[in-house]
């Protein structure tokens, strides 16, 4: 990262480097378990059910934890915040390397997350309040390049570790590199901003664990939905109640300026609608990303070493297009580049499934994703700064907050829809006979299918956003 820039100081410098090397970490431990879970399961006797709670554990602590992020950033200092993340994360890692039953590993996780979790709000935040509205798009380009390439790798390096050694040292490689960072953090993090003695509310927090944790759950769970159990129905009514009484809280609260979550993002013009651009994408590139390795394993029957590069030569690109999409945000502001971006990303969403349909192989559909991550990365990154910068210097860490949230949420309802889709339209055509692979195919192609009408609506969207030049 170019750090060299006068509007800087060194002391900023300092900070945002290591924030980003943070970040880059606990990133790429998001995706490191995903070629792990067959070992792990065959290690502790456990089912694929059981496992997956590895990642859906994950998801819900991060869904809980980041909607309190607006106020922990207020409330204490950048350095308080950075050391009490990865102290969690530390621990957690320790204690997953360590874990002697599935429980502990899975207690290993949630503490990871929470850590995880206050990290990528705490860089957002600190980049708004240090780096000159002029570079604002350069710098979030260059942070995408983390964002897109940490999890791209995580299941290679995994995959590697695993060719050698066991399960746990996916964990114990983390370790020296944690510390690392740590001590880093301990020496070069400083306060940036001023934070505040706003009161903590304790009726907001168990709320927000209900409301977003519960959502992510049900969202989870809806296969159990479609074999039918009424659980997943039941926790997302007391979910939504939860989340309706949060919000209402949190405008009495705004009111008097105590918010946990300050809803008033919402009310700067186009932030609102970024939000939903911003979620409808998250949850397009959850969705296929975990679509597209099913399509391939079980209809062209490729391994998943082959699944793995299939996908990753769009993520490289990602992160690579990021920093100079960035810089031409700087001169060109938000429109001329998301709009062309979000179409390029419906056709290519509409070509995936067309290619499904066809039986496509691997190379033809890596060309696709190759094409439907340039459309991501021409959106996302226009639409994160814009958003973010849209709102008032005060509401900076709320806003991170609110887009690390809807991030969340969104790669929970993108992945539960496609899922879905793909299971169910799976399911029938087996029922009525057709060969697995055969039927996998169908269910890819109206997965695909449905990802594209929700780019349409991306792409009508986009037209509302504001242009907007820092």
């Amino acid at each position: 990262m170019d750090m060299d820039n006068p509007g800087l100081t060194r002391e900023s410098k300092l900070v945002l480097g290591t924030l980003v090397l943070a970040a880059t970490v606990m990133l790429l431990n998001e995706t490191t378990l995903s070629v792990a879970l067959p070992v792990i399961m065959d290690s502790f006797g456990v089912t694929a059910a059981t496992a997956q709670w590895l990642t859906t554990g994950f998801m819900l602590t991060m869904a809980v934890v980041i909607p309190t992020t607006g106020f922990i950033i207020e409330r204490l200092t950048t350095r308080q915040v950075f050391i009490t993340a990865f102290v969690f994360f530390l621990g957690g890692t320790l204690v997953a390397a360590l874990a002697p039953i599935f429980p502990a590993l899975l207690a290993g996780r949630v503490l990871q997350a929470a850590g995880t979790a206050l990290i990528m709000p705490l860089l957002m935040t600190t980049v708004m309040n240090v780096v000159p509205p002029s570079m604002r798009g350069s710098f979030v380009g260059m942070m995408s390049v983390v964002i897109s390439l940490a999890p791209a790798f995580g299941p290679t390096v995994s995959g590697f570790i695993l060719n050698y050694f066991s399960w746990n040292f996916v964990f114990w490689f983390m370790v020296p590199f944690v510390v690392f960072i740590l001590l880093v953090g301990v020496k070069y993090i400083s306060n940036v901003g001023e934070s505040t003695e706003k009161p903590f509310d304790i009726i907001s927090v168990p709320l927000a664990a209900i409301g977003f944790g519960g959502f992510v759950y049900a969202l989870s769970d809806i296969e159990t939905l479609m074999a039918g159990s009424f659980v997943p129905i039941i926790v997302g009514v007391a979910a939504i109640i939860a989340l309706v009484a949060f919000v209402l809280r949190q405008l009495s609260l705004g009111k008097r300026d105590q918010a946990f979550l300050d809803l008033r993002v919402f009310a700067v013009p186009g932030f609102a609608i970024a939000i939903i651009l911003v979620m409808v994408i998250f949850g397009l590139l959850l969705g296929l990303v975990t679509v597209l390795p099913i399509y391939l394993q079980k209809a062209l029957l490729v391994t998943t070493a082959v699944s793995g590069l299939v996908v990753m030569p769009g993520g490289l690109l990602q992160g690579l297009a990021a920093p100079f999409i960035g810089r031409l945000y700087d001169r060109v502001g938000v429109r001329p580049l998301m709009i062309p971006g979000i179409i390029v990303l419906a056709i290519s969403t509409g070509l995936l499934a067309w290619a499904a349909y066809q039986r496509f192989g691997p190379i033809a559909m890596a060309m696709l994703y190759v094409l439907f991550e340039v459309g991501i990365a021409f959106g996302i990154t226009p639409l994160y700064t814009a958003s973010l910068s849209s709102l008032p210097a005060h509401l900076y860490s709320h806003g991170s907050a609110t887009l690390s949230t809807a991030q969340q949420l969104a790669s929970a309802i993108g992945v539960a829809i496609l899922v879905a889709v793909l299971t169910q339209q799976t399911n029938s055509k087996v029922a009525a006979g057709a060969p697995l692979v055969d039927a996998t195919a169908h269910g890819a192609t109206s997965a695909f299918l449905v990802a594209t009408i929700l780019a349409v609506v991306a792409v009508l969207l986009s037209f509302f956003i504001k242009q907007a030049k820092n």
